[in-house]
């Protein structure tokens, strides 16, 4: 019995999901870095967080929304795992509140993200315009999400307008990535 050479497709998503759980813990390790504009501290975590809709939309858009959904779970469990062993090899305590936030902001906005990308791939010809929306509205969903969890930080005075400077930022981001995104053949129906 001979194999023929389309038996044997090599399925390659387990790179994009350790892109992707990589990408999630890097937005960890720098959310502690800070740069000034206009007097607002941001964290350097602003850039790397619209990519990682991007990751997800390409998994999506290649292998369908079941392999997405697993790298969301895998990487959702590693951030996890992560937060907790460097908070144990620091000695510090695991602070819950600092986990929960960031987790099902993540959580969220990635399956919200998902569903959207999904419909918008099934009954749409996915223009541009509502691909770079549904990056925004996922970036909302992660900052609503996270902003409950950490519901004492509204009560600053520069958190409004650090978040909106943040969205602004990630919009210009999300449009460069909404732009890339279009140009990505899809891969299995779903």
């Amino acid at each position: 019995m001979t194999k023929h050479k389309d038996d044997n497709i090599y399925n390659d998503s387990w790179l994009y999901i350790l892109l992707l759980t990589t990408l999630v813990i890097l937005l960890e390790a720098l959310k502690t870095y800070t740069f000034s504009l206009g007097g607002i501290n941001l964290t350097y975590a602003i850039f790397p967080l619209p990519v990682i809709y991007l990751i997800a939309n390409y998994i999506t858009k290649k292998y369908g929304p079941k392999k997405t959904t697993k790298a969301i779970a895998i990487s959702g469990i590693l951030f996890v795992i992560f937060v907790s062993m460097i908070s144990f090899s620091l000695g510090e305590k695991i602070v819950l509140t600092s986990i929960s936030g960031e987790f099902f902001g993540y959580i969220a906005s990635q399956y919200i993200n998902l569903l959207v990308y999904t419909f918008l791939l099934n009954n749409t010809k996915s223009p541009y315009i509502l691909i770079f929306i549904n990056y925004l509205f996922s970036l909302v969903i992660y900052y609503l999400f996270y902003t409950l969890i950490y519901l004492h930080m509204i009560t600053l005075d520069t958190y409004w307008q650090g978040y909106f400077i943040t969205i602004g930022i990630q919009s210009f981001i999300c449009f460069g990535l909404a732009y890339k995104d279009k140009k990505i053949p899809r891969g299995i129906e779903t």
